[in-house]
């Protein structure tokens, strides 16, 4: 491991350190939006709005294309993480891909318990849909419970009969409530930030005694033929990796174009030490141009996107 990953490693332990008190949900998010919130970088322009009855942060890069529109959703276990706390990777997402983003404050456990993360999600992109917005125009990121919650968005979306973005980006995606997968255990060791018991705890307070199979909160076990094309990244060192990896396979044995890419040595949303480590900043470059590129695909014609670095 490079002394680089290994700083990022450290500060990561820092920001979230193991304890056997669980603290409550609003000290956990307090917690969190200390040690992580990163503002967003200084060509990206932030407003407040709202979509879909939810509040939102909108990050407007100055060279944003005209045609082009991300829509990106949180991660912290349901439970914790806001747009502000995101801001600074939505914000460098948007930048590096040149795309107006809009991040969603949907509502969070175990005040709002699955389904309304899932509704809120569905409700922001019916709107977008309604305003006039193309479809093949949109494309959908997420980290974490962000990244599942994406999924399962569509999945609701497919659902409703909505048609899809034109393409999907999920960062360390937590697709499993059952905690099926096997690194939730061989992993815990490596991972810096979570033990299976922080994963499971998050559970509870998403899905308490509810069906945590249930496809729109464990989207390995859904049928995702008709979602568009995939990107997933990953860190090797992270108890959700089983996550990842059996997501990209649904994926894939369901029709759906897919791209898997696991980090060796990096942790959980690593992507979140762009600029304090090199191969964030090559994931968030590998990501936009996966977002931009199929948005050109889909418009014939369209001009084409290209990342900013």
């Amino acid at each position: 491991m490079s002394r680089q990953q290994r700083d990022a490693l450290d500060a990561i332990l820092r920001s979230a350190p193991r304890s056997k008190v669980r603290p409550t949900p609003e000290e956990q998010r307090s917690g969190f939006a200390a040690a992580v919130t990163r503002p967003a970088p200084e060509s990206v322009v932030t407003r407040r709005a709202v979509l879909g009855g939810r509040p939102t942060l909108e990050l407007e890069p100055a060279d944003a294309s005209a045609r082009g529109r991300l829509l990106y959703l949180h991660g912290g276990g349901y439970v914790i993480g806001s747009p502000d706390t995101h801001a600074g990777l939505v914000g460098e997402l948007a930048r590096r891909a040149g795309l107006r983003a809009t991040s969603v404050d949907y509502r969070l456990a175990p005040e709002h318990p699955f389904p309304a993360a899932v509704d809120d999600g569905l409700a922001a992109y019916r709107e977008l849909l309604a305003s006039g917005t193309d479809p093949r125009d949109v494309v959908m990121a997420g980290d974490s419970a962000g990244g599942g919650l994406s999924i399962a968005t569509l999945l609701a979306a497919r659902e409703a009969g909505l048609p899809q973005p034109a393409a999907m980006v999920v960062f360390s995606p937590w697709a499993d409530l059952t905690l099926a997968g096997g690194s939730i255990r061989s992993k815990e060791n490596a991972d810096p930030i979570f033990t299976e018991a922080d994963v499971r705890a998050y559970a509870d307070l998403y899905v308490g005694a509810g069906d945590r199979a249930h496809p729109l909160a464990s989207p390995v076990f859904a049928d995702l033929t008709g979602l568009p094309p995939l990107l997933v990244q990953v860190g090797a060192n992270e108890v959700l990796l089983d996550d990842a990896v059996r997501l990209a396979g649904r994926a894939a044995a369901d029709g759906v174009e897919v791209t898997l890419e696991v980090g060796p040595g990096l942790p959980h949303v690593f992507q979140h030490h762009y600029g304090r480590l090199d191969e964030a900043d090559a994931a968030l470059d590998r990501a936009a141009r996966f977002l931009t590129g199929h948005l050109s695909a889909g418009r014939p014609g369209a001009d084409h996107l290209e990342p900013v670095h």
